[in-house]
């Protein structure tokens, strides 16, 4: 019997190999970091990264709406709740390795037959001399049970190790939402201080049309003018207050925006709304490319999902492999209280060990390898995509800020020029030497330059700050 038993386990155990030996490969690739050496339009070797944000930004009022942001954005709390969920997986992942231990206490009862098996065999048993077994058997117990997996093929370690990394690419995504957080308030600062220079810009220009409306006004009652020339003017004054209007709104948008970002209901921005003109972009320092990889919460939190799926590989395929398990227990038992401080005889214990694994059917495992594997696969792009993505955004910006400076300059020498367009139509008007058309159309577009060039300027304090978060910066 001994040697049929052991006869069993060999054909038992040459059967789970034989279906461990099937098991499909792990598809090998291998994901390309290669950048360039540098890039196009930056050729600087050090990294403006380095510098904290609070150093970055010169304008105290805005350091000051970036610091309440990080402290009360809810983006930002609801990302850290996800960090604290991540968290509490790798601890569940860490007590799947250890062997669970409980205890419990029972109680219960039992009525079998008199004319059965059990029944006549309880009859018949003496507990003490001149007395049987009671009816109903009652059931007292308190015991202490154990089990555990043995990790024999690593499959719970690397599940915990993929929970680790998957946590780690969590704190990334904090990261990301700073950066991304930090630039947003910083940008829509600047884009409110445009609004208001705009705005001033549309003020002043109302008062030269309104000027020049008496004017016109005046010279038609001396029959130097015509009702169009009245009529166009005026028709310019209250197209100019219309903008004024138009811009009172983007600019009510744009605090309601900032202190939406802020986690705060509707109030003032601070700022200072003199000399924009005059606010000079931070100096860009774009280090190398390869810096990315370091700096970039995205790429970083890519890198550890990819990382995470490769390790989720390895265990969709140790379960191909047996599984071995044990189980323990240890308590007391009996049908009387009184009963279980007696020993040996109220004591119970049990020890057992098994390996178990698939031999027929596995197709649901099989697909669920397969799917890990295509799943690594995708983070293996999705890294890649987010290091190409990252050059190129830093790329691009690069370019515009060089762009953006000629530009700044060739607008401020148009709107120079234009306000002495404007002096000398006005003159010429006076005199009756220029066409009341021509002073509109040089007022008109004197306000459009001046307006886009606040606009260019704020493009460049933009692209400033860009730069500093697509290079990574602000997170840390």
């Amino acid at each position: 019997m001994k040697y049929s038993t052991y006869k069993y386990l060999g054909l038992l155990c040459i059967c789970l190999g034989i279906a461990s030996c099937k098991i499909p490969a792990i598809v090998q690739q291998t994901e390309n970091t290669h950048t360039p050496g540098a890039y196009l339009d930056g050729k600087d070797s050090t990294n403006m990264v380095s510098l904290d944000w609070k150093h970055f930004f010169k304008d105290q009022n805005l350091v000051n709406l970036i610091d309440t942001a990080v402290m009360r954005n809810q983006e930002l709390m609801i990302t850290l709740q996800e960090i604290e969920m991540a968290k509490n997986d790798v601890k569940l992942r860490q007590g799947q390795i250890l062997p669970s231990v409980g205890a419990k206490l029972g109680l219960g009862v039992e009525k079998v037959g008199r004319y059965t098996s059990q029944g006549a065999g309880d009859a018949s048993t003496e507990i003490a001399p001149g007395k049987e077994t009671p009816d109903p058997l009652m059931d007292y117990g308190a015991a202490l049970y154990a089990n555990w997996e043995v990790d024999i093929w690593k499959k719970l370690h690397n599940s915990k190790k993929a929970a680790v990394s998957r946590y780690l690419a969590t704190v990334e995504g904090k990261n990301f939402v700073i950066t991304n957080l930090i630039a947003e308030v910083a940008n829509s600062y600047y884009e409110l201080l445009a609004l208001d220079n705009q705005l001033e810009i549309v003020k002043q220009s109302i008062q030269l049309q309104k000027n020049g409306f008496e004017i016109v006004k005046i010279q038609k009652e001396a029959s130097r003018a015509t009702e169009l020339a009245v009529q166009k003017f005026r028709a310019e004054v209250l197209n100019s207050q219309s903008l004024e209007f138009e811009i009172r709104q983007k600019i009510k948008e744009t605090e309601n925006r900032i202190n939406f970002l802020l986690g705060r209901y509707p109030q003032e921005i601070p700022r200072d709304k003199s000399n924009f003109l005059d606010l000079v972009p931070a100096e860009v320092r774009s280090g190398v490319p390869s810096q990315l990889l370091a700096n970039r919460p995205d790429i970083r939190k890519a890198e550890l999902e990819l990382a995470a799926a490769k390790l989720d590989v390895k265990v969709a395929r140790a379960e191909f492999y047996p599984s071995l398990g044990i189980s323990a227990a240890f308590g007391l038992q009996a049908f009387n209280p009184s009963y279980l401080v007696k020993f040996p005889e109220s004591m119970l214990y049990s020890l057992a060990g098994d390996l178990a694994g698939p031999l027929i059917n596995r197709a649901g495992i099989k697909a669920e390898f397969r799917n890990a594997n295509l799943r690594q696969l995708q983070a293996m792009y999705n890294y890649e995509r987010s290091i190409l993505n990252a050059y190129l955004e830093v790329s691009t910006q690069l370019s515009g800020i060089n762009n953006l400076q000629s530009s700044y300059n060739l607008k401020a020498e148009q709107v120079a020029a234009l306000n002495k367009s404007i002096d000398i139509s006005n003159d010429l008007f006076k005199s009756a030497r220029a066409d009341y058309l021509e002073v509109l159309m040089t007022q008109r577009d004197a306000l459009e330059a001046k307006l886009e060039l606040i606009e260019t300027k704020k493009k460049q304090l933009s692209a400033a700050v860009t730069v500093y978060q697509e290079l990574g910066g602000g997170w840390k």
